[in-house]
């Protein structure tokens, strides 16, 4: 007897005949879609290229900047939050390490390339004065200081130091305060000249409040550094003190 027959299982009827198994076809996955702010970055900066900074408002300088340092976020709100925190681009550039960092989306690269764009503006206006006659391009000296200091929160004091021809052979912060006082010591200054072989300088400081208007105790100052320059033969050719929107002159004002 063949067991093998009168056990196994018969085939169902149905399944008799030979059949294709016709494989599932999977549809074709889509490309990943590029973030809607690749394309405003490519075009932001081919707008920047062709027509030049005036072409942008604060917020697209700030997010030419921030590019770098966020690659893979839309930073029109960061660049947009900034401006709404410290008021314009000069004012975010030259703003305090801290509060730049208190900034929702500012992280510690962020801060670095603005402080980076701050340096250079920095270098590249000093580069247009130094070694030149500041009393003959006297606008570009005082565009130099405004850029340097008069969105600064603090005071800060310096002292542009001259030769004989009005040549300027140094230009250096003396000292930083406070919002409203900076410590000057009147003997530094002038010994700082001597070390230099200065034959004057130009001293410079800046009103965080806004108004340059001299104080009493900014003319009290620089009486003081008048008189102990002029003991040894050095001139002080001016005092100017930078405010938000305008400077104003000791010379002008009939202090020196």
């Amino acid at each position: 007897m063949n067991t093998r027959n009168q056990f196994g299982e018969m085939p169902f009827p149905e399944f008799e005949q030979d059949f294709e198994v016709v494989p599932t076809v999977q549809p074709a996955a889509k490309p990943l879609e590029e973030p809607h702010y690749t394309n405003h970055r490519q075009r932001l900066r081919a707008r920047f290229m062709r027509a030049g900074v005036t072409s942008l408002a604060d917020y697209e300088m700030l997010e030419l900047v921030l590019f770098r340092a966020i690659p893979r976020r839309d930073v029109k709100p960061i660049a947009k939050r900034l401006l709404a925190e410290f008021g314009d681009f000069n004012r975010v550039i030259t703003a305090p390490v801290a509060r730049l960092s208190k900034v929702q989306g500012v992280g510690a690269a962020a801060v670095q390339e603005l402080k980076i764009v701050e340096a250079a503006a920095q270098m590249l206006g000093q580069a247009r004065v130094l070694g030149q006659n500041v009393i003959a391009s006297w606008s570009s000296l005082m565009a130099y200081c405004k850029t340097v200091m008069a969105h600064r929160e603090t005071e800060q004091f310096r002292v542009l130091y001259l030769d004989r021809k009005n040549i300027l052979i140094a230009d250096e912060a003396q000292a930083t305060g406070t919002l409203d006082h900076v410590p000057v010591y009147p003997r530094e200054v002038v010994k700082r000249a001597l070390e230099l072989n200065a034959s004057s300088f130009i001293l410079v400081h800046n009103h965080p409040s806004g108004s340059p208007d001299p104080s009493d105790d900014d003319i009290l100052m620089t009486n003081r550094i008048v008189e102990a320059a002029r003991a040894l033969g050095i001139s002080v050719h001016d005092h100017i003190v930078i405010g938000k929107e305008r400077d104003a002159s000791f010379k002008a004002l009939g202090l020196i």
